[in-house]
């Protein structure tokens, strides 16, 4: 099955929404992820926590398969790409980063520093992966981490991650789905969690905001008053 996407209109252009949880911009040939989180299950196998292995080669190879499905020259990232300071003690995490790198040595990466990030310290230089505080100006857009960014110290459309939004939906039998999801405003847009091991915050959609869920392989808008 291959994955559908979803065209949206953001700061005057088209936005494709991917089902990985990944903005596209043909125009731009860039592509946007927030909260990617590199190295949390290491981390927490670190402090003696039983958690998932293999969450950062997952998350790795679909960055990878985004990048390649997609003309891409530059990779935004919204903060939060290491979870924490323990990542640069992990070898096989660094290894496998530097690896992927190697492989998309020609993207040209800039990440936005988010609140992970200042307490994980910068990637290695050998990554080669240029680091801004923000808001970071790219496409007509203010590329921030924290959406409250967006609202105090721009006045840019803004795109942004940090709260790993999802929502919730109803089946007919009562089933209860937690699904992670896009938020588009007018002049605000937040990205869900990129990261295969992280969690999510149910999110109320403000007047004027339309939330688009990741349901598998595909992107869909949630009807109003849903």
């Amino acid at each position: 099955m291959t994955a559908e996407g979803r065209l949206v209109e953001f700061a005057g252009q088209q936005m494709l929404l991917l089902p990985s949880g990944a903005v596209y911009s043909a125009a731009h040939r860039a592509l946007w992820v927030a909260d990617v989180h590199l190295g949390k299950a290491a981390s927490y196998r670190r402090m003696g926590q039983p958690v998932p292995q293999g969450t950062t080669s997952a998350t790795l190879s679909r960055l990878t398969a985004d990048l390649e499905n997609h003309r891409v020259d530059h990779l935004i990232v919204l903060g939060d790409f290491l979870h924490g300071s323990l990542v640069h003690q992990s070898k096989t995490t660094l290894a496998a980063l530097t690896d992927w790198r190697t492989r998309h040595q020609a993207c040209k990466i800039t990440l936005i520093r988010g609140n992970h990030d200042d307490s994980a310290g910068d990637p290695p230089c050998s990554l080669a992966i240029d680091v801004v505080d923000e808001p970071f100006e790219f496409a007509s857009i203010a590329c921030c981490h924290d959406p409250e960014t967006t609202e105090s110290r721009t006045d840019a459309c803004a795109m942004s991650g940090h709260i790993h939004p999802v929502a919730v939906i109803y089946g007919k039998a009562r089933e209860r789905l937690r699904l992670p999801c896009f938020v588009v405003g007018t002049r605000q847009m937040i990205l869900p969690a990129y990261g295969a091991f992280t969690g999510g915050h149910l999110y109320k959609p403000a007047t004027g905001e339309t939330l688009y869920l990741i349901a598998g392989q595909s992107v869909i808008k949630l009807p109003a008053g849903r």
